[in-house]
This record gives structure tokens, sequence and C-alpha cells, in this order.
């Protein structure tokens, strides 16, 4: 069973992240499921520390954007926003090229806050980073 109270699409991720940090980064939604967000980020000059190897804020900000997004998309009442509390990150195995790609997965959908967990992994598979994302739901604010 899906966990969506709306309905997410790649074409209006993409859209509602145009000009941002996320489009400058060059992050890339891939696939929703029924319980997920995936998306990659490419490791080139945008995203690498100055050693050569992916920045490690690069790999918050891919994990703070799946799941962020995919947050947005599980609210039961839509006058709420849900906005990044806290996040942290465990950096495993570098990546000095390709893309590395993420996958946002819930472990708790609440009413105030939700609690993500991101899996970054390179281009074979192997973990790169863990990374857990605490959601604060707030009333959206009146523009």
């Amino acid at each position: 069973m899906a966990i969506w109270t709306r309905t997410p699409n790649l074409e209006q991720l993409a859209a509602a992240s145009k000009n941002t940090a996320v489009d400058y980064m060059g992050i890339e939604y891939l696939e929703i499921g029924d319980d997920f967000v995936r998306g990659r980020m490419p490791v080139d000059e945008r995203t690498v520390q100055p050693f050569g190897i992916l920045h490690g804020g690069a790999s918050v900000l891919l994990a703070e954007t799946l799941g962020s997004m995919a947050a947005n998309c599980c609210l039961k009442d839509p006058e709420t926003v849900a906005v990044g509390l806290d996040i942290n990150a465990n950096h495993l195995r570098p990546i000095s090229k390709g893309w590395v790609y993420g996958t946002a997965r819930p472990i708790h959908i609440g009413s105030a806050t939700q609690v993500w967990e991101i899996r970054l992994e390179n281009e074979a598979g192997k973990p790169t980073c863990i990374s857990r994302l605490t959601m604060a739901v707030t009333r959206r604010p009146k523009v």
C-alpha cells in the first residue's frame, strides 16, 4: 500500500526544484515507489571537495532533498508543510566520479514529525552515506 497522501510524480518534483540548490547541483529525480523516492546527483566540480571526492555537504543536500520532497507528499492536512528539523549523515565510502544515487524511505510518518532514512550508493550499489532526516510538520505560512 502506498504511503502517499499527495501522489508525487517526477515532473512535479523537478518543476518544484527549478532555480534552487537542487537544480544547481544537478540532482535528478528518478523513481517513485509505493514507499520511496529515488534520485541521483553527479559527482563533478559542483559536488566535490578540494581533495576531489564527493563533499559530505553535497551528500547531505541530496539526502535532505529526497527526504523532504517525500515527506511533503505524506502530509494528511493540506494546511501543513514538512520542514527539516534535524539531519545526520555517516559517510562510509568516497566517490570521485560518476553518480551518487539516493533512496529515501520512511521510518516514522506522524502528524507532528516524520523520520526518514536516506541511503546513498555509488554506481556499483555500494553504500557511500547513510542519513537520517527528521522533519517537523507545521502550519503552512500565510503568504
